[in-house]
């Protein structure tokens, strides 16, 4: 009887979850088919008369908003997704392979990188990024994503690389390839599933800053998809269908790149906590 009353607690539960969690994508997608004054009307109905008019508000825009915050937002990410890949994924290497007490001291060390919110090291930031002239630049925020988000790729791929045997560096040595060339040409294909989840996890948190790019880059050198979606506000009215239209295409991207990566992003979780 118990575990009969237990299970029932777990489903009600399950729900109670799932319906917090679908509420908010359920606002968006009845609400971009609905004209402006039923959405402040009533924002939890279903759309008796659908129209496309915020869809085609937002992709017509006269300032090209939508489309100048995607590109942006997609060559930061891109670019900061492949930094932190290329270097995380190195030092995690050299670490791991060079395991003693100023390796693992070192390690600790970019461990304590994840501890820092971003908030807390926002104006050092800012007043390092003038001082070298990157202030307003997409350069300077791609910098400081490179240097937050290292660490995360250092913590994940040295779990992972430690499950990897010895023996291929053994081997890669004896037939005279450098550290290198074992690197990349052995070690890196075998991270397949840890680069899978470290791409989704740098990709969204970078796609989904606010703060930092509104500060960094700012309104006048181009804006990025979140700041676009921030701009849709007027200042005394809100036409919330375009803006939730935004917010729809703005979680494309992502939604397809998660559905793309899924089943390498589960491996790779799992086997860089078996060994981290």
């Amino acid at each position: 009887m118990l575990s009969g009353w237990f299970a029932r607690a777990h489903a009600l539960f399950t729900i109670c979850i799932t319906f917090i969690f679908f509420l908010p994508l359920y606002l968006v997608l009845v609400n971009i088919f609905k004209d402006n004054k039923l959405v402040m009307a009533n924002p939890l109905s279903f759309p008796t008369h659908f129209t496309l008019e915020n869809l085609k508000g937002v992709l017509l825009r006269p300032d090209h908003l939508i489309l100048t915050s995607m590109w942006n937002s997609v060559v930061i990410t891109v670019i900061s997704i492949v930094v932190v890949i290329v270097s995380s994924s190195m030092v995690a290497y050299y670490l791991v392979r060079n395991d003693s007490k100023k390796t693992r001291l070192l390690l600790i060390f970019f461990l304590f990188g994840l501890m820092v919110p971003t908030s807390i090291i926002l104006i050092p930031i800012v007043k390092v990024l003038i001082a070298v002239h990157l202030m307003s630049t997409k350069t300077g925020l791609i910098l400081f994503y490179m240097g937050y988000y290292v660490p995360f790729g250092i913590f994940m791929y040295s779990g992972f690389i430690r499950t990897i045997p010895r023996e291929l560096d053994e081997a890669a040595a004896i037939d005279g390839s450098s550290p290198l060339r074992t690197f990349w040409t052995i070690i890196f294909p075998l991270l397949g599933p840890c680069t899978s989840s470290v791409i989704i996890f740098i990709s969204l948190w970078v796609w989904n800053d606010f703060l930092n790019p509104l500060i960094i880059i700012g309104p006048i050198k181009g804006t990025t998809i979140t700041a676009g979606i921030y701009r849709v506000i007027g200042q005394f009215s809100v036409n919330w269908g375009q803006m939730f239209s935004m917010m729809f295409i703005a979680s494309l991207p992502i939604i397809v790149l998660y559905l793309a990566l899924q089943r390498q992003f589960v491996e790779g979780i799992t086997s860089g906590s078996l060994k981290g």
